[in-house]
């Protein structure tokens, strides 16, 4: 197994990059976070970029916890990759990395500033320090149940070598808690708002209540009774109302919603 480092200070664009670099290199595992990365899926670890501290993300970020570090360690076995790219803010932390891993010593040590312009890291580490943007190099869907109430946000990346066909990467930028001072929450009588202004937005559906709200780690389960105006086709009146809750609900607040489960109470019919 030949492992390869990308190494630079936090915020500084290495996740950013990191795609792009193994796709270069023909490497297709990274490690990054915590987190161990095939193509454009996690296949095992916990993201640091869930933790509340720094120190605790940290700690998650070289594997410090047994449990999180067996996971990882059993899955590098599983898969035996030929190749892996580890990223680190240093090269102490690469090295712990992989004598906590067991990995063979790095072959090939890069650096940000080896790949980045000084605009580029610049850049980076504005967003950092002003806005506590971090970039995970996997697509957002993947990453959704697991970041369930965060700032998240899709980046594709376009990128084409001449002679070759145009490729896009997705990558996923979080704003993780330990980026913010306080703590942020969102109340259940905020998503009622929402579901009923949702509801209120769908033609047919004259009344949403008894509005429920299931909270769980990789999102939310969402209940509701609703009134129907007779003369309407049930099903798929209900299914647009799931569509308009599901779009009004993530899109303001980033919750990850696991379902919607509406119950018909009544039909209402109106005279002329």
């Amino acid at each position: 197994m030949e492992v390869v480092a990308l190494i630079g200070h936090s915020g500084t664009g290495k996740s950013y990059k990191a795609i792009a670099l193994a796709k270069e290199k023909d490497i297709e595992y990274i490690i990054d976070d915590g987190l161990l990365i095939r193509g454009n899926k996690i296949v095992a670890g916990k993201s640091a970029k869930r933790e509340k501290t720094i120190v605790s993300a940290i700690r998650r970020a070289v594997f410090m916890d047994t449990g999180h570090r067996l996971e990882v360690k059993s899955a590098i076995i599983k898969y035996n990759p030929s190749k892996i790219l580890i990223l680190g803010t240093s090269d102490k932390m690469i090295d712990k990395i992989t004598r906590t891993l067991n990995l063979p010593e790095v072959s090939e040590r890069i650096y940000i500033e080896d790949i980045s312009t000084e605009e580029e890291i610049s850049t980076a580490r504005r967003f950092r320090k002003k806005e506590g943007k971090h970039v995970i190099p996997v697509p957002t869907f993947e990453i959704k149940k697991d970041f369930s109430g965060y700032f998240i946000d899709s980046l594709r990346i376009w990128r084409k070598k001449e002679n070759q066909k145009e490729q896009v990467f997705e990558k996923t930028v979080v704003r993780p808690t330990f980026s913010y001072h306080g703590k942020y929450t969102i109340s259940d009588g905020v998503i009622k708002d929402l579901i009923r202004h949702a509801a209120s937005k769908v033609i047919g559906i004259s009344k949403a209540y008894g509005i429920q709200i299931k909270s769980i780690e990789q999102g939310i389960i969402i209940s509701l009774n609703v009134e129907v105006m007779y003369g309407n086709p049930i099903i798929p009146l209900i299914k647009l109302l799931q569509e308009r809750i599901i779009y009004e609900v993530e899109n303001m607040t980033s919750l990850n919603i696991l379902a919607v489960n509406i119950t018909v109470k009544k039909l209402i019919l109106f005279h002329k």
